[in-house]
């Protein structure tokens, strides 16, 4: 480990990239974008940060406060890059771990990603996303939940959507992810971004730089580790409605470490008050 990245045990200081507010409204096509427009738009920088270790915390984090925890949590999924077995096993895993953790009544989950820094164009690994973000917007969440569950919509029914972050082969050098903690973000730090599909527009949020955000990660992340962190919650009780994340390089990464493999996972709930 090399001494002069690390500023406090279990800490290091790490780049992450925070987007520069402007008049303009950025957006990322999610396709190969029309002829002589940029694959995104918007004026990304690089800002040097403590990231701290999570794991002496775990006992005190929380969803209703820094908007995210960690959790060992194992899983009968023996092939992440078998799309029958995940959705047979991962799915039902994940709702249920989700129902336990949050006490919704229903968890539904939608959506997974397969990530590594040596994704295959066009296949089903993409590169982590090295941008501080959340997935969703006061806007795009409730649009999910109609797009998903329209019945449910019509409802004065608190729901949330979740993501859970989990390495599927090997330890985690390369590229970890990182947590901000809700409670360090300003409303002021927020910057609606249009994702462009084909088919449509999503939006999520992107963070301009605020030097009292606060930031943890998992070093050495396992297997059995999970992340779980809120995205969007439509009644958050006084607690966060999300918080925001981030891939980084971490400094103390061994030389010719090998490029994490991990999968996320977006899950629905819904909660009966």
């Amino acid at each position: 480990m090399d001494s002069s990245a690390t500023i406090a045990a279990g800490t290091v200081t790490g780049t992450l990239n925070y987007l520069t507010p402007s008049p303009e409204r950025p957006y990322v096509y999610m396709y190969d974008p029309p002829p002589g427009l940029p694959q995104r738009f918007g004026d990304y920088r690089g800002h040097a940060v403590a990231i701290g270790d999570a794991r002496p915390l775990v006992d005190r984090l929380s969803l209703d406060e820094q908007g995210f925890i960690l959790r060992q949590q194992r899983t009968a999924v023996r092939d992440f890059y078998d799309q029958a077995e995940i959705r047979a096993v991962y799915y039902p895993e994940m709702e249920r771990l989700v129902r336990d953790l949050t006490g919704a009544s229903r968890a539904l989950m939608f959506d997974h990603t397969l990530r590594s820094a040596q994704a295959n164009a066009g296949g089903e690994l993409r590169e982590p996303v090295r941008a501080v973000h959340n997935d969703y917007t006061f806007g795009s969440g409730p649009q999910r939940l109609r797009d998903l569950l329209p019945a449910e919509a019509t409802k004065k029914q608190r729901f949330a959507i979740y993501n859970t972050w989990r390495p599927i082969k090997g330890t985690v050098y390369d590229t970890p992810l990182a947590l901000c903690d809700a409670r360090t973000i300003a409303p002021g730090d927020l910057i609606a971004t249009e994702m462009r599909y084909r088919d449509r527009i999503g939006e999520t949020f992107a963070l301009s730089f605020n030097p009292d955000h606060r930031w943890h990660y998992a070093p050495r992340m396992q297997r059995d580790e999970i992340f779980l962190f809120k995205c969007f919650d439509s009644a958050p009780n006084g607690g966060p409605p999300f918080t925001a994340h981030t891939a980084f390089d971490d400094p103390t990464s061994p030389p010719g470490a090998p490029p994490r493999e991990s999968i996320e996972a977006r899950i629905l709930v819904l909660y009966d008050t």
